[in-house]
């Protein structure tokens, strides 16, 4: 993966580098590799394929777990009915105490 990236990275100076080189321009020293004045590099379509299939894979993991297994986001044990619990439960004082 890492050398994936560092192709990739590669590829992208190199780009850039051939255009300042045919538009006359000299690199910006310590620009941290900002583009300046000319547009960003655009990805391969290859790369955008990818992206596309990778996101649509994510999203199709994240539905079928949502779909198989709800209990991941609405837990797993029903809810309590408050009208059955009793006074002593909720921290009520019975009602002959005096404050």
């Amino acid at each position: 993966m890492l050398t994936s990236r560092g192709l990739n990275l590669m590829r992208a100076l190199r780009e850039v580098s051939k255009m300042n080189h045919q538009l006359g321009l000299q690199q910006v020293r310590n620009s941290g590799g900002c583009v300046y004045r000319i547009p960003a590099a655009q990805p391969s379509r290859k790369s955008i394929i990818w992206s596309e299939m990778l996101g649509g894979l994510a999203w199709w993991w994240i539905l079928w777990h949502v779909w198989h297994e709800p209990d991941h986001l609405i837990g797993e044990f029903p809810y309590p009915d408050p009208s059955q619990w009793t006074d002593e439960e909720l921290g009520i004082p019975p009602d002959d105490v005096n404050i």
